[in-house]
């Protein structure tokens, strides 16, 4: 970069760490707070780098920065999609296609999973990997945030566990359907993102260990249509029957999923149940209390 595009986005990334409040990132006011904004330690914590190199680069003294380092700097600024790549530009290094799916969820749809309730609600993405969820989903479903990023992939548990008390997928009444819906949608995926290593690894594995998937993957078909009623057993309020709306994210190539019930029916009352019992089923052998999801990825959406 030369020194006038360098100065540029310098004044970028300090107008953009100027508008970030302590609170929009999880961090004490304090007091005695000279600058708007985040400071800049602040910021280079949030995105990994030292102060010293956030420093340079405001001050338009530094080197072009890496694609990770921008990457890592529109995460911690927040930054919405028109002006994540006018920071790629600016740095002079135009952002291309996603080399695989998505996984970061937009702010918008977090704080609308956070307005629903009375709503199931969860964020898949291109894989079936759930990235993001309310507190009714978890009770619902599972407590997502007690399990690692492998185990929250829908279409890995459909075809290969655990089943919990031998039911497959939460005992869902379409897992059968799902399972094979789930494996076209991958083919397309997958060619989609024909040099993600995790997509390829998840084929794989599928195959490797799934005679059910092997069988599916050979028809080649990449057609799918959604159910739109469903019914959950769960083992604490037994069956909940709730229809299932499915939004498409297109630009993160992901799926928000709502599932409702019909008001005033007995599967209402069971999600109000949930809702107020929440993760805490003492009841079930094998199941405890929640804990905290990663901060670092992940999104659950709390107070729901």
């Amino acid at each position: 970069m030369d020194r006038r595009v360098r100065r540029e986005f310098g004044d970028f990334l300090r107008s953009r760490r100027e508008r970030i409040t302590p609170a929009d990132v999880g961090l004490p006011a304090g007091v005695r707070r000279r600058t708007p904004g985040l400071r800049r330690e602040e910021v280079a914590q949030l995105a990994f780098i030292s102060t010293e190199y956030y420093a340079r680069m405001e001050q338009a003294r530094a080197p072009r920065p890496s694609r990770e380092v921008l990457a890592q700097l529109a995460r911690a600024l927040r930054l919405p999609d028109a002006e994540r790549d006018h920071l790629y530009h600016l740095a002079g290094s135009p952002p291309g296609p996603p080399p695989g799916p998505s996984r970061e969820v937009r702010q918008s749809i977090v704080d609308l999973l956070r307005r629903l309730p009375d709503a199931a609600a969860i964020v898949m993405s291109a894989t079936y990997e759930v990235i993001a969820w309310n507190e009714l989903a978890a009770a619902l479903m599972e407590d997502f945030s007690a399990l690692s990023r492998r185990d929250r992939n829908l279409i890995r548990r459909a075809f290969l566990g655990p089943y919990r008390q031998g039911r497959r997928l939460y005992g869902v009444s379409d897992a059968d359907e799902f399972a094979r819906t789930s494996a076209q949608h991958l083919r397309a995926v997958a060619a989609r993102y024909p040099g993600d290593p995790e997509v390829a690894g998840l084929v794989a594995e599928l195959l490797a260990h799934s005679e059910e998937f092997a069988r599916l993957w050979a028809t080649h078909d990449v057609t799918a249509r959604s159910t739109l009623c469903k019914t959950f057993e769960h083992p604490l309020v037994g069956p909940v029957s709730v229809s299932c709306d499915v939004l498409d994210i297109a630009d993160r190539d992901q799926q928000l999923i709502i599932y409702t019930a019909a008001p005033g029916s007995p599967s209402a009352e069971a999600l109000r149940l949930l809702s107020v019992v929440g993760t805490q089923r003492m009841d079930v052998p094998g199941l405890g209390s929640r804990s905290e999801p990663d901060p670092r990825s992940d999104r659950r959406v709390p107070g729901v």
